[in-house]
């Protein structure tokens, strides 16, 4: 027989993960800021390996609608400036033989709506993750009770899955929220 407790911590693991997915995910949405973030799904082909742009070259945000990558090899620009093409991120670069630069131009509130509706599409599927972590522990809870957990052991574990699941429901609205907030700050 498995203890509630360790089904609760598995529930809040699995939770937890939702929550980690989701904050990422929201960092790679553009918001009308620089972040090196926007570029973590580049890779670069270095020496025959597939390898994160960050690996390769320093990324720095200069001012707030600027990202500056320095190679740290000169003969990888062409390498960067193709790869920043292909991936589909909406930024033409631009660079001096040394630095590549990518200025984000600035959203149109149309655009703004868009990505604050993408923004609430990845909350709803992290929370839906969620959602499916409570549902599970509830179920291996109520089959316990068949292999012999006490009737009101498992409903206080219910009780405190339905709490782990309100805290992580409210961390997600809170992450949505700071998102959102700075997607429709012009």
């Amino acid at each position: 027989m498995i203890e509630a407790k360790q089904i609760l911590n598995e529930a809040e693991e699995s939770m937890q993960a939702a929550v980690l997915f989701l904050d990422d995910a929201l960092a790679h949405i553009r918001a009308g800021k620089a972040s090196a973030r926007i570029l973590d799904a580049i890779r670069i082909d270095y020496y025959g390996t597939m390898s994160p742009l960050a690996n390769v070259a320093t990324i720095t945000t200069p001012d707030a609608r600027t990202i500056a990558i320095q190679p740290w090899e000169k003969k990888l620009i062409g390498e960067i400036e193709r790869a920043i093409i292909n991936s589909n991120i909406g930024l033409a670069p631009s660079n001096n033989g040394e630095v590549i630069r990518l200025i984000l131009p600035p959203l149109t509130e149309e655009r703004r709506q868009q990505l604050a509706k993408q923004c609430k599409g990845e909350a709803e599927n992290a929370k839906v993750s969620v959602r499916n972590a409570r549902r599970d522990a509830i179920e291996l809870l109520k089959k316990q009770v068949k292999e012999g957990m006490p009737e009101d052991v498992e409903k206080d574990a219910e009780a405190d899955a339905q709490k782990l699941h309100d805290k992580y429901i409210r961390q997600m609205d809170e992450l949505y929220a700071k998102k959102e907030k700075e997607i429709m700050t012009v």
